[in-house]
């Protein structure tokens, strides 16, 4: 099982940061109870833009709830 770096919560969604097998990546898992995301980011990407990538998660599942309107 991959060690945790980080967990947090983004509003509704639970961000879960862990290693890789690649020292160099880490795996990003969000979950917000209805729609569930994984992806790879470079541990330098992490430590200097997590702003960013935040954002870029906010809007992502913003606009999942948006495409699923009525």
């Amino acid at each position: 099982m991959s060690k945790e770096v980080d967990s947090y919560k983004l509003g509704n969604i639970r961000v879960t940061i862990t290693e890789t097998e690649d020292p160099n990546r880490l795996h990003v898992d969000c979950n917000d109870g209805n729609f569930h995301s994984g992806f790879t980011v470079r541990k330098y990407e992490y430590e200097n833009y997590k702003r960013h990538m935040n954002q870029k998660i906010s809007t992502a599942y913003r606009e999942q709830y948006k495409d699923e309107g009525p």
